[in-house]
């Protein structure tokens, strides 16, 4: 089984930025830590604060893998053309988000790529990620 984990804007500084909402772990360090709780499925990892880019990584694994993970960051609240991009490709995407975006500000409350997602999860920390890996699992 091959999953891609999508990370979107500013998910690059996760251990540095607001930790009171995002923590104080590292992606890399989380991400090395699920790798070996799932040893016999290939997670790979991808990182852009750039929305085309991410377009670009969806596209390209989007026919070959079992699954995507995506955290949009803040263009889950404004791209239609990742919405568009989800509906372009036959794997199936779920939407996760560490902080729980509904008890946060209410533009976070709009999400434009949900319709397109398998599921939605939020709210869990960086464990939305096993949460998401376990529903493609059992998908």
């Amino acid at each position: 089984m091959r999953i891609q984990i999508i990370n979107g804007p500013n998910i690059n500084l996760l251990g540095k930025r607001e930790p009171e909402i995002y923590g104080n772990t590292t992606f890399e360090d989380y991400l090395s830590e699920l790798r070996k709780q799932y040893p016999d499925i290939r997670i790979d990892y991808y990182q852009s604060n750039v929305e085309g880019l991410m377009i670009d990584k969806i596209q390209e694994v989007g026919f070959d893998y079992d699954g995507i993970i995506l955290n949009a960051g803040a263009y889950t609240h404004t791209s239609i053309a990742l919405q568009d991009a989800i509906r372009s490709i036959i794997a199936p995407v779920i939407e996760v988000h560490i902080s729980n975006v509904h008890k946060r500000e209410s533009f976070r409350h709009v999400s434009m790529i949900s319709c397109a997602c398998l599921g939605v999860i939020c709210g869990f920390g960086l464990n939305s990620y096993k949460l998401a890996l376990e529903a493609l699992i059992t998908k």
